[in-house]
């Protein structure tokens, strides 16, 4: 056997070694922990809607206090983390490797695959820092968002890099809220194996969690937009920011409940990923 033969057979061993059952493992336990997290983040918002625990952060920092107040949290945090290490993992081999489906080994989706690795990369790393006791989760995200922002804004053209990151995200809300109205996430799942019941369910919170989630996103990138445009870092809002501005809109705390009701659906829906998607 030559060398190109022996490299090609080592290649796709190691295909199917990324394909194989601790993949698809290190998926769905990454997906339940993203469902974790959006229930945590949701059911947080959902009480400073109706106007309790207004001092708690509806984020990411928020729902890791939340679980290391718990009975057993400090296991059911490095669970978590764990979970979104194999997020992590996951998407690396989609960048290695690709994804699922007939285009999944274009360079669109690499780069997606990518980009989806580095964050969860860093979502894992603040999370096992939170459960180890040597970090805060990453700092609260409004913290976070004004942080950066200032730094950014600083550079030469540094409002210019801020508007057009802010657009870049609004335009990723539209487009996540987007594909979820046309139930695009049905391509990825593996529907012969569900119920007519439980697709329906599959539905209703793929729907409602993903245009929840997309309007979240977009607010988020509209406040970095007015950031730049007006030059004030405090402009820019993390999620628990983000979150709570639905409330002071005309629609009062009646839309922060819509909402946060959505994230709640949205995690459910990352269960039911978790259980049915294609990996």
């Amino acid at each position: 056997m030559n060398a190109s033969a022996l490299a090609r057979s080592g290649r796709m061993g190691a295909e199917r070694a990324a394909r194989g059952s601790g993949t698809r493992g290190a998926a769905r336990a990454g997906l339940a922990a993203r469902g974790v997290i959006y229930l945590l983040v949701g059911a947080l918002a959902l009480q400073i809607a109706f106007g309790d625990n207004k001092t708690r952060q509806a984020d990411r920092q928020g729902a890791l206090a939340e679980i290391a107040g718990r009975p057993f949290g400090s296991v059911l945090l490095w669970a978590l983390g764990i979970g979104l290490v194999g997020m992590a993992l996951w998407r690396l081999s989609e960048v290695v490797f690709g994804s699922v489906g007939p285009d999944g080994r274009k360079a669109k989706k690499r780069l997606m695959a990518l980009a989806r690795c580095a964050f969860y990369s860093f979502v894992a790393y603040s999370v096992l820092a939170f459960a180890a006791g040597s970090g805060d989760g990453g700092g609260s995200s409004d913290e976070q968002s004004r942080d950066v922002t200032a730094r950014v804004l600083e550079l030469p053209a540094g409002r210019w890099i801020v508007a057009l990151a802010g657009a870049g995200i609004v335009v990723g809300g539209i487009w996540i809220g987007g594909r979820a109205l046309l139930r695009k996430y049905r391509d990825k799942l593996r529907l012969g194996q569900m119920s007519p019941r439980v697709r329906r369910l599959v539905d209703v919170t793929g729907v409602a969690g993903g245009v929840a989630r997309g309007l979240v996103f977009a607010a988020a990138g509209g406040f970095a937009v007015r950031a730049a445009v007006d030059y004030e870092p405090d402009r820019a809002k993390g999620l628990d920011d983000t979150l709570r501005s639905f409330a002071e809109t005309s629609a009062g705390p009646g839309l922060l409940a819509c909402v946060a009701a959505g994230l709640v659906l949205f995690g459910v829906f990352s269960f039911a990923m978790a259980r049915w998607r294609k990996v």
